[in-house]
């Protein structure tokens, strides 16, 4: 009988449940959005007991529509949002949850660098303290919030506290674990030298026991079984960071081969076969047992375009067709000019400055809401472009990419794309490539596949391909030159405006 793979992937949002066959095929689907909690600006929270009832339904709902028997799951993977902070207290209850979207340590993370803190983590880590990393919010809970930080037993990732949940295991990965600049990066192990840097020397017990990603952390448990309909004693892989897994789960799993994410995040990455390059990125994660995953990454992807039909589309497309195709409707009729007006994707700042703003630039009373839109998608598609130039600079080389997450979706986006980077570019069939690039390394983790490439080789299918359009080169370079100019004009005026009153997130603490 046919062994089936179940994929979880725990967003920033949403927790899906997707079962896929052996080649990939895509058997059921469920997902549902939880709410994040800003309990002041700048905090990005969400409750825990919310995000394992999600799972828990999501679970029961998916294996319901695939209508196979529990025990003819072979194993479970599980990814998720990296960074942020998700804690158990001392007995193992949840604690808090925070996101990978909070920027209250943006004031540690500048006296830090004014303290060279960066050029102490760097050579272990390989990354530089920034606002939602994990141990710069560890640091940050120890300094305002001791009372909460003493109750902390246990330091996760979102996919680490499912993983507890389904199996009752204190465990984490190296995956999640690198990509926090929580590990010595070439001896792929915790190091008190490095906490200390962040002024972390006495949380060693906090971390938990550490495995690699496709090792089996634990089954699922008798309880969990008659919750959610799994069978008790199925394997549950250690899983993903999930940049890692939506590109295993997009088909990239060779040696320079380049993945992009247009989520939540704008997420860059090149495999690499070591973890140093000739200049510095952004992060590393391992991204198998030998190799690694250099990258450059925001919070200035796609979560823009959700905010902009949020707060301005909600309601203005035809019933039948999503607010996101409709926005891309009303861009893909603009034929693109010298004056169209440019867009800044900083809605939570800019990767190593949390007081960036987003800002649309050049307006004129001719322009259209089809003109914002398109130049919300180019803004997006040129912080990428930066992101990319800094990690061909540090030495990594590729000539094309695929590209996945919810801008993938989009039949305009991955052509602008396209024509932004100047290389081609490649959308999979997996809409779910999160939940997919886990099930192939829990596939692998029980030995139905070798490794990830087989697993990838096996169930990755290719839908469409995109090639930049030469007659748009001139045009994006002039506007993405524009970008950066823009971009280093506002940089002190954004600073002052968040100088004129004390950062909320101190204040609050």
């Amino acid at each position: 009988m046919e062994k089936y793979l179940l994929g979880l992937d725990a967003g920033n949002t949403v927790i899906k449940a997707v079962i896929f066959d052996r080649t990939g095929r895509e058997v059921a689907y469920a997902g549902e959005e939880g709410h994040s909690r800003m309990p002041h600006p700048g905090h990005v929270e969400r409750d825990l007991g919310e995000l394992w009832a999600n799972a828990r339904r999501v679970i029961r709902t998916c294996l319901d529509k695939a209508g196979i028997a529990a025990s003819d799951i072979a194993a479970i993977g599980c990814a998720g949002h990296g960074n942020g902070l998700y804690a158990l207290d001392r007995a193992g209850e949840p604690l808090i949850g925070i996101q990978s979207l909070d920027t209250r340590a943006t004031g540690l993370v500048e006296e830090w660098a004014a303290q060279h803190v960066g050029d102490r983590t760097y050579p272990l880590a390989r990354q530089r303290p920034w606002p939602s990393q994990t141990p710069t919010l560890l640091a940050w809970l120890k300094r305002h919030r001791p009372e909460l930080f003493q109750r902390i037993g246990t330091v996760f990732f979102s996919k680490d506290f499912v993983v507890n949940r389904l199996t009752g295991k204190r465990v984490s990965e190296v995956s999640d674990m690198s990509g926090a600049g929580l590990l010595d990066l070439a001896g792929r192990r915790y190091d008190k030298t490095l906490m200390e840097a962040y002024g972390l020397g006495d949380c060693m017990d906090l971390l938990p026991p550490l495995i690699e990603s496709a090792d089996i952390a634990g089954t699922v448990t008798e309880e969990v079984a008659r919750e959610t309909g799994l069978a008790a004693g199925t394997p549950v892989i250690g899983g993903l960071f999930d940049v890692v897994a939506s590109a295993l789960g997009s088909g990239v799993s060779r040696t320079g081969s380049a993945s992009i994410i247009a989520g939540t995040w704008s997420i860059n990455q090149v495999i690499i076969d070591g973890p140093d390059l000739d200049g510095p990125v952004f992060m590393s994660s391992t991204f198998d047992r030998t190799r690694y995953m250099a990258m450059e990454n925001s919070a200035t992807s796609a979560a823009n375009l959700e905010w902009l039909v949020r707060e301005f589309f909600e309601g203005e497309h035809e019933e039948g067709v999503s607010p996101f195709d409709a926005c891309c409707a009303f861009a893909a009729a603009v034929e693109p000019a010298a004056d169209d007006p440019l867009y800044h994707p900083y809605l939570y700042g800019a990767q190593q400055d949390g007081h960036a703003r987003a800002g649309f630039y050049g307006i004129a009373g001719w322009h259209t809401k089809g003109h914002l839109v398109r130049a919300l998608l180019e803004g997006v598609a040129f912080g990428h472009r930066h992101h990319i130039e800094t990690i061909r600079k540090a030495g990594a080389t590729f000539d094309e990419a695929v590209l996945s997450g919810g801008g993938s979706r989009s039949k305009l986006w991955p052509q602008i794309f396209a024509d932004v980077l100047g290389v081609p570019v490649t959308v999979a069939v997996s809409r779910e490539t999160g939940a997919l690039g886990a099930a192939i390394a829990a596939g692998t983790g029980v030995g139905l596949f070798a490794d990830f490439t087989e697993g990838a080789n096996a169930m990755v299918r290719v839908e469409r391909h995109y090639r930049p359009n030469g007659a748009l080169a001139a045009h994006y370079n002039r506007r993405y030159a524009l970008y950066k100019d823009i971009t280093e004009a506002m940089t002190p005026l954004w600073r002052r405006l968040s100088a004129s009153e004390p950062r909320a997130a101190d204040a609050a603490a």
